[in-house]
């Protein structure tokens, strides 16, 4: 197996609020945008197609023997800046959410979409195979209405149960955090890591070279797709929540914390 070595670049985030609020008064002049889906499979019912069976077009209770269903690819909105620079940034989304995660904070302020446009960055938001605009699931999974607000406040580390730790940065108006919990969305298939970065490397065999910018569940997905993608030419990744990837030879020891011993392990990536 070749070995590649991932460079994780973090030359790009050097933005200061002030600086995104002086230019968001300015306007944002788009070349072109658009949205598309990517990656993916199809799976087809046995039997023959009949529009008509039983007498009757039924689109309610049709039989799918015959039919195909397109799932599992994941979906994609891009926008590209007059004067753009070359490489553009690709944005995926943490778990339970979505590619809003960067179109809008919470407390209605420009996200990172905005903010790099201005910058010149050509920009594609995503959202992963079974996931937001990306739901059609080729695999079937029981989805719960589980009162679970609290869970993911304390997930994103805002505080424990309904009180905000002190001096954080989140805005503490309700509408604020009212949006935050509106825009957490679940998975409508079983998760697949294969799938998923997949799917995120036919992106960039359809974009050519680009940066990709992970989020917490992400992170890792992130370093395995760019095992399989030379077109990833620089990975940002913000608090990365899963595996990390390591170069042959250079796992490290197990250390201690304090839940017990963090120890890594090899594996062979095809």
């Amino acid at each position: 197996m070749k070995t590649y070595i991932l460079s994780i670049l973090f030359l790009l985030f050097f933005i200061t609020s002030s600086n995104a609020q002086e230019n968001n008064k300015k306007p944002l002049i788009i070349e072109a945008q658009g949205a598309f889906a990517v990656g993916g499979s199809i799976k087809k019912s046995t039997g023959n197609f009949d529009p008509i069976a039983d007498g009757a077009f039924n689109p309610s209770n049709q039989s799918t023997e015959g039919q195909t269903l397109h799932g599992d690819h994941a979906s994609v909105f891009y926008q590209i800046p007059v004067e753009h620079r070359k490489l553009p940034l690709v944005f995926w989304h943490g778990y339970g959410q979505s590619m809003r995660t960067w179109q809008t904070t919470p407390d209605g302020r420009e996200g990172f979409q905005s903010i790099f446009l201005r910058k010149g960055f050509p920009v594609y938001l995503l959202d992963q195979p079974r996931r937001g605009l990306a739901g059609q699931s080729l695999k079937p999974i029981k989805l719960e209405a589980r009162t679970e607000d609290q869970l993911w406040f304390g997930i994103f580390r805002m505080g424990e149960g309904t009180t905000f730790y002190p001096n954080i940065q989140f805005s503490k108006e309700p509408k604020a955090l009212n949006q935050f919990f509106r825009r957490c969305t679940p998975d409508t298939g079983p998760l697949n890591i294969d799938i998923n970065t997949d799917a995120v490397s036919a992106l960039f065999d359809k974009i050519g070279e680009g940066i990709l910018v992970t989020h917490s569940h992400s992170g890792g997905q992130g370093w395995l797709t760019a095992l399989k993608n030379e077109n990833i030419k620089a990975i940002v990744s913000y608090e990365p929540g899963s595996n990390f990837v390591f170069p042959n030879g250079a796992v490290p020891k197990p250390i201690p914390y304090v839940g017990g011993i963090l120890s890594a392990r090899g594996v062979s990536i095809k």
